[in-house]
């Protein structure tokens, strides 16, 4: 008998029953999706911590120190290589449609959140803004030269190729992961969209592609959550296995993060910023659009077709927008989401 109860729990065929739909929607029910809802809340908002990524200033400084410029031409092995990096404020923002509507030039081949969960690009921006120490940036600064025939007697414990040696090695990770299954299957541009990245990253990027233009679209971080959470996705991490996306505040911070740091970028950066609201709302210039970015835009042909879950609630539930609203307050100002 206990084996038969044990088994029966375990199936939880008793969810099934009329008395427990009956149950579920009644006020008992909802009561008990609100305690839950907010234990889980709570939990994420105390027992997490944010992703904490450096700042532009910081990636500028230290590529300074080490005698490196942010969007220097001068050594750029691929002058006509103008990628597109299509950056989102986080997950469901309209990122993939707008990738879609830009894949209807079929010279471009944006790839989709490359090894995301590995967060490559980030790891990378923050090894370089923490750079290396003063002395050694002296030493390097004073080291012989390697063509010289006397190395032997000379100190040569802290012996680094150029600054740009560095940066062509960077660069040469991306043009052989991306850039070149791109060009081998007949495409001359390329480029990726990404959920996860910030103004950090952005800068990191435009380092290695001097001659790269910037997409960023938002989307207001009540609806944007609320399409995830009813999507039903409850594997979504920022960075995989360690910080994962479970709860109203686990979004809101990582959105809050990216909506904050555009505000860091120099005026002149080549960057495109698009509300997902305006994108749906047909307010978006494309004309102007395909111009900056060289491309053919047919956004008609990428909009006729639905792909993807929508949202199946009218509002989110109170405490995850006082979550939202308690993590994304100064994002939503930046971008001017009330």
């Amino acid at each position: 008998m206990v084996s038969r109860h044990l088994q029966f729990t375990m199936d939880k065929r008793y969810k099934q029953t009329p008395a427990w739909q009956a149950l579920r929607k009644s006020w008992i029910g909802g009561l008990a999706r609100t305690c839950r809802g907010c234990k889980r809340e709570l939990w994420a908002k105390y027992s997490s911590q944010a992703i904490m990524s450096p700042t532009v200033g910081q990636l500028t400084n230290a590529l300074k120190e080490l005698s490196l410029e942010v969007g220097d031409k001068s050594k750029d092995t691929h002058a006509d290589d103008s990628p597109v990096f299509l950056l989102s404020t986080a997950w469901r923002a309209g990122s993939t449609l707008l990738q879609r509507i830009l894949l209807t030039d079929s010279r471009l081949l944006l790839w989709g959140e490359p090894m995301g969960e590995m967060t490559i690009f980030s790891r990378m921006t923050e090894m370089i803004s923490h750079s290396i120490c003063a002395r050694n940036r002296q030493l390097w600064r004073d080291q012989p030269d390697p063509d010289t025939s006397d190395l032997s007697r000379s100190w040569i414990a802290n012996l680094y190729p150029s600054g740009n040696d560095f940066r062509s090695a960077m660069r040469s990770v991306f043009d052989q992961w991306l850039r070149e299954p791109a060009l081998r299957r007949g495409f001359s541009r390329w480029g990726f969209k990404e959920v996860r990245l910030g103004a950090a990253e952005a800068t990191f990027l435009h380092w290695l592609y001097p001659n790269a233009k910037f997409l960023v679209i938002s989307r207001h971080p009540y609806n944007a959550y609320r399409s995830l959470s009813d999507s039903g996705w409850d594997q979504v991490y920022f960075r995989y296995p360690d910080a994962q996306i479970d709860a109203a505040v686990n979004y809101a911070r990582h959105w809050n993060s990216l909506a904050v740091s555009w505000g860091q970028l120099p005026a002149d950066f080549p960057l495109v910023h698009i509300k997902y609201e305006d994108l749906i709302g047909h307010q978006v210039d494309f004309r102007s659009l395909e111009k900056w970015l060289d491309l053919k835009i047919e956004e008609n042909r990428a909009l006729s077709v639905s792909v993807g879950k929508t949202a199946t609630r009218a509002k989110l539930a109170w405490y995850e927008r006082l979550g939202i609203r308690s993590q994304a307050a100064d994002g939503m100002r930046a971008l001017g989401y009330s």
